[in-house]
């Protein structure tokens, strides 16, 4: 079972590499070795047959047998043999006990007796010996020295990875678990963290770096998030007490009799806009939650850009009247082809209700709003339609083109109204919901104008921003 511990795995890796790189260099050296000291020992019994026939040649061969008895001596010492084979094909045991009788083939080499234990031979051939063949054999020690010298080198060996092996390792577990340890602790931390996180110092391997960048980008994203909702909570409170102590207060009038008459018709009046600014509000918390959902919660299907322009304008149109204002469709050039594409009906027509709604509480009586469709194509994004709400209101302070977009943000009360903050947020997200864009500018003399592209097919979200927020102008 591996360790539980990151320290621990590395240890064993390094344990376990080491094991396997002293077993392939034990067993290469031992094969080296094996083969050093076999031929070795051939070198020697080779040098000492070589003086073996020398000593023959001096002796006659009444002699030859005791002389070898005598040179071989050195061998049966050693647990060796010596063999003469006659002429005539006999083989004769001079010294030693062999368990068989058997002339290899071959000047040096190894031989097997037959109870399987080998031996190093070196032979003199006949010409050398007068006719017979006379072979000096000694036990096969080679294994058994080879491994005696590999025992030292392997000890020696084994201590240089020791010291060498663990300060690695402890260097390479500090810069992997050093680094995963501040990512628990501040993992950890982050529940109980209020407002804006330090973000952890990019350190170690690669693949560490990317993911404490990973993980200082989310807790930047989640401190953000907190801040946002506790924005939103205190903005709901703020939303909130206004219209219920309007309500309530008119209520307890009516009740306790102090409104009658034409005073009671104006309080209930008054609770009836402020229910239904709550019901606004509501309906705006609502969107919210579905865009939660992303592009899964869209339900597209085919929709004709102009007849959601008009079908707004129509449901506005009672209101701006009330308020001394014009509504205006920018109606299609006669041959062009209809302003189709698929979308969401009720993200549309959320979009235009907000757009309109937020002109229509700025622009003062006697203004004007216009609504237009355009096909348009900006740079990096294919071929959309582009919705804007024009109007001569007082228009954007300067710099908030952008921040308009963020939930709740009121640069400007003459531009929100009794609004939540929430419209032209909603507006952003059910466009890029659909794979598209919004953004806001000022028009010249004065006014605003807020465009939004909705490509004529949704796509997956997340491409870049409009090139140039201008652009909306051509719509």
């Amino acid at each position: 079972m591996l360790p539980r511990g990151l320290t621990g795995r590395i240890v064993l890796a390094f344990a376990g590499l080491a094991a396997t790189m002293l077993i392939a260099m034990a067993a290469t050296l031992f094969l080296v070795l094996h083969q050093l000291h076999e031929n070795e020992i051939k070198d020697s019994l080779s040098r000492e047959m070589v003086q073996v026939v020398v000593n023959l040649a001096r002796e006659a061969p009444a002699q030859w047998d005791a002389t070898l008895t005598e040179d071989g001596a050195s061998v049966a010492a050693d647990g060796g043999y010596v063999l003469v084979q006659n002429p005539n094909g006999a083989i004769r045991v001079i010294v030693g006990n062999p368990s068989s009788l058997a002339m290899p083939s071959g000047t040096s080499g190894r031989t097997q007796t037959s109870d399987g234990n080998w031996f190093i031979y070196a032979e003199a051939g006949k010409n050398a010996a007068g006719g017979r063949t006379i072979l000096f054999a000694l036990p096969d020690t080679s294994a058994r020295l080879a491994l005696g010298d590999l025992g030292g080198a392997m000890l020696i060996v084994a201590l240089v990875l020791l010291i060498v092996g663990i300060p690695v390792a402890w260097l390479l577990s500090r810069s992997l678990t050093g680094p995963m340890r501040r990512l628990a602790n501040a993992a950890a931390e982050l529940p109980a963290a209020s407002g804006e996180t330090t973000p952890l110092p990019l350190e170690g391997p690669t693949e560490v770096r990317a993911l404490t960048e990973r993980f200082n980008a989310m807790a930047h994203e989640l401190a953000s998030t907190r801040q946002e909702e506790t924005q939103l909570l205190a903005n709901l409170r703020h939303d909130l007490r206004t219209p219920l102590t309007s309500i309530g207060g008119f209520a307890e009038a009516i009740a306790d009799g102090t409104a009658s008459g034409d005073r009671a018709a104006a309080a209930a009046r008054t609770i009836a806009e402020e229910a239904q600014r709550l019901e606004r509000l509501v309906g705006e918390l609502g969107v919210v939650e579905r865009l939660r959902q992303g592009p899964a919660s869209l339900r597209p299907e085919a929709l004709d850009a102009t007849a959601l322009l008009t079908d707004a304008a129509a449901r506005f149109e009672a209101r701006a009247s009330g308020l001394g204002l014009a509504i205006e469709v920018a109606g299609a050039i006669p041959g062009t082809p209809a302003l189709a594409f698929t979308g969401d009906r009720l993200a549309a027509e959320r979009i235009l209700q907000n757009l309109i709604e937020n002109a229509l509480s700025v622009v003062p009586r006697g203004g004007h709003v216009w609504l237009r469709a355009a096909s348009l194509r900006m740079p990096g994004r294919p071929t959309g339609i582009a919705l804007s709400v024009t109007d001569d209101g007082p228009g954007f302070p300067p710099g908030t083109s952008e921040r308009v977009f963020e939930r709740f943000f009121r640069a400007d009360p003459s531009r929100t109204g009794g609004g939540s903050g929430l419209g032209l947020a909603i507006v952003r997200e059910l466009a890029r919901a659909h794979g598209g864009e919004a953004w806001a500018e000022n028009v010249a003399p004065h006014g605003a104008q807020v465009t939004v592209l909705l490509p004529l097919n949704p796509v997956v979200p997340g491409m870049t921003k409009p090139a140039e927020q201008g652009a909306g102008t051509e719509a």
